[in-house]
């Protein structure tokens, strides 16, 4: 299986891209390649050139005269809108967190500021509300996705405040505009934080080797240097560091990256959210972000939050205590505390000590390209795909991929993927699926196949060795692929409800089921081997330890994300104009009750980046994991597990293919084949059925 996806993945030959192009008319649908922006005066230009673009069609939807309306020319021409404006927006978006040019990422910044203000204005042309109004009005007889259409786009047209008197409808645009610009400001002070520390060879004790001897880490004859915000720098520090005050160090410096630039920025992002939520007729900003998705309104995302919170109360109390018995061990002091810089630490000595399992030493078994080769063949195999590598006629960096994707039974072309991998400076420096191009049907009839990128940090390969993944890592990349599958394999009519646009406490839940997958011994063998030796697998023995292990700690790993998920919430309700200042205590208290006490005179809140892209959403991903459990049992039941196609082609076309555009209720059952349940989830995070949280 590994040696074919090899092959495949050497295939760059030039004409190879256009005819897949070809291919996909034979399919009455269009791949387009993105042209990318390099210099600011492109960025300008096409923010320029779309924002033109986009108000005439909107001039041509709010001319109709009540005669002429109809649902494709005002409806479906507003889609077709959203779709043009969101092209050049993701692209952009792209372009300002993985441009090797500090200027185009400004100035994609400052495009992004100005396409965000022109979206806002958007939903206050009053002739295009007027037009799709008249058009509502004459009570259309639609069903499925098009009759979603009209319902969710008439109830954008509320939440915006279209139906409340001018002057106050004036003034909800006017904060919204404000909003999006401090939104893109402090997404972008993430991205562009960073620090530098350095440490002496025995300030690292404990950290290993290899990961001491990589490019750009030994600075000096004894020193080394390391970021804070590079995430595999971090976790390998906290999960390795013997020294107490090395690991505080660290996590002092993550925990005030971008502090001084995104405090008051978030202070009034949060008091502007919360104002233009009350103007709208809600409680707090929690409750307005909360109404589309599944959980419906701000009480029962905390509700489901503090309920789970406290079924993990006994297991988190043991936990806690191996890791302090493990700590007094080393430190000799029967009055040592476990600190929120200690966990990770001694969560991994315990992995060591009870389990013998050393996460560091299993590296060795996924090399980068192996794994990416192996997680292809899976996803090919189960999802009825065929992936092929292609030369991309344009790379912001050297090493950049480009992949096609079509259907292995018709030869479908379904979309492309690129992927950029490694850190650098500049870079977003987290994991994330970015969208390029969406799916939608076009105005001519034919169909737009989407595009998308991969943008991630994994350990780079080294002059004397490959890129070595652990096997949190691996978790990782599948995850992330999952999104890609979800944005490609789209067969939504309408842009606004393609790929991945679901529901945000749901767009989690099909990578998060993904992550199963490197937790099975057959998927495992299928590519995990020894880079020294492709002869030796992971022992079943090991992989039994490491499943063990992963269990022994799952609840302090999950009352942190409680935490960041209280947090978010408690934010989006209870900070309002007169108390704006309390960002930072407020949200450290909230992290601090829930998980371990947070590093004093800190402000992880600020490095946050959830907080904008997430704003009261953050709870989405235990909501998520919670499905994602269930319908991972759709797969272990099956014939062929987690190889299993029959189950494979169901999630492709029950929940990747049709996206949003039916209730995402509707598409689980289906899938599931039966009302969905919360036991799976409950079972595999520790929680007794006593003490389930209510949904």
């Amino acid at each position: 299986m590994t040696s074919i996806i090899f092959a495949v993945a050497a295939n760059t030959k030039p004409t190879a891209l256009a005819d897949f192009q070809k291919a996909a008319a034979k399919f009455n649908s269009i791949v387009t390649i993105p042209i990318f922006e390099t210099t600011t005066n492109e960025v300008a230009a096409t923010v320029a050139k779309t924002i033109a673009d986009g108000n005439a069609a909107l001039d041509n939807i709010g001319k109709l005269t009540a005669a002429q309306i109809n649902f494709t020319n005002t409806f479906i021409a507003l889609d077709d809108v959203n779709f043009l404006i969101g092209r050049t927006a993701d692209r952009l978006s792209l372009i300002e967190q993985t441009s090797t040019n500090a200027d185009v990422r400004d100035a994609a910044t400052d495009a992004i500021k100005k396409i965000s203000e022109w979206s806002v204005g958007l939903d206050y042309r009053e002739d295009v509300y007027r037009a799709l109004k008249t058009f509502a009005e004459t009570k259309p007889s639609l069903a499925g996705e098009d009759k979603k259409l009209l319902d969710d786009t008439l109830r954008d047209y509320r939440r915006a405040g279209l139906d409340l008197p001018k002057d106050q409808r004036d003034t909800v645009e006017k904060l919204r505009k404000e909003l999006t610009a401090l939104e893109t400001d402090f997404e972008n002070n993430v991205t562009k934080a960073h620090a530098e520390l350095n440490f002496s060879k025995a300030e690292l004790a404990g950290v290993p080797e290899e990961f001491l001897s990589q490019q750009g880490i030994k600075t000096g004859a004894d020193e080394y240097t390391l970021k804070p915000n590079i995430t595999f720098h971090y976790i390998m520090v906290e999960d390795n560091a013997k020294l107490e005050a090395t690991r505080r160090r660290m996590m002092t410096a993550q925990c005030n990256l971008a502090r001084g630039a995104n405090i008051p920025l978030l202070q009034k992002i949060l008091v502007l959210r919360d104002t233009i939520a009350t103007k709208l007729g809600y409680a707090s900003y929690a409750d307005y972000a909360t109404e589309t998705r599944m959980v419906k309104n701000a009480a029962t995302a905390i509700s489901f939050l503090q309920n789970l919170k406290t079924g993990l109360q006994p297991k988190y109390d043991a936990e806690l205590k191996e890791f302090r018995d493990l700590k007094i061990a080393e430190t000799g002091d029967t009055n040592t505390i476990v600190n929120a810089w200690d966990w990770r630490y001694y969560a991994n000595q315990l992995k060591k000590t009870k389990y013998n399992v050393d996460a560091e030493q299993l590296r060795v078994y996924f090399p980068y390209q192996n794994v990416l080769n192996g997680m292809f063949a899976i996803y090919q195999r189960i999802f009825g795909l065929k992936f092929e590598r292609v030369e991309a006629p344009y790379k912001w960096i050297g090493d950049l991929q480009l992949y096609t994707v079509s259907d292995a039974k018709t030869g479908e072309p379904m979309g492309l993927f690129y992927l950029d991998m490694f850190p650098r400076d500049g870079k977003y420096n987290h994991f994330a699926q970015f969208g390029i191009i969406e799916g939608k049907l076009l105005p001519d009839g034919k169909y737009q196949r989407p595009v998308c990128c991969l943008v991630c940090n994994f350990p780079p390969p080294q002059p004397d060795k490959p890129s070595l993944l652990s096997h949190d890592e691996v978790e990782t990349i599948f995850h992330e692929f999952g999104h890609a599958m979800h944005t490609i394999l789209t067969r939504a009519k309408y842009s606004r409800f393609s790929g991945t646009s679901v529901p945000q406490d749901f767009v989690e839940a099909p990578s998060q089921m993904l992550e199963n997958w490197p937790w099975d011994k057959k998927v495992l063998d299928s590519f995990a081997a020894d880079y020294r030796d492709p002869k030796k697998k992971i022992p079943a023995e090991v992989l039994a330890q490491l499943k063990t292990a992963r269990f022994a700690t799952e609840a302090t790993r999950y009352r942190r994300q409680l935490s960041f998920g209280l947090m978010d919430l408690t934010l989006h309700t209870q900070i309002h104009a007169t108390n704006a200042d309390d960002v930072v205590p407020l949200s450290n208290k909230i992290l601090s009750d829930v998980s371990f006490p947070v590093v004093p005179d800190t402000a992880f809140v600020a490095y946050f980046g959830h907080i904008i892209g997430y704003g009261a959403g953050y709870y989405g991903y235990a909501w998520a994991d919670a499905i994602a459990a269930d319908m991972a049992t759709s797969f272990e039941n099956s014939p062929d597990g987690f190889f299993d196609k029959v189950t494979g082609m169901r999630m492709r076309n029950e929940i990747y293919a049709v996206g949003d555009s039916r209730d995402i209720n509707i598409s689980i059952e289906r899938f599931l084949g039966r009302p969905r349940s919360l036991e799976p989830f409950l079972k595999r995070i520790g929680v007794k059925t006593a003490n389930a949280p209510s949904r």
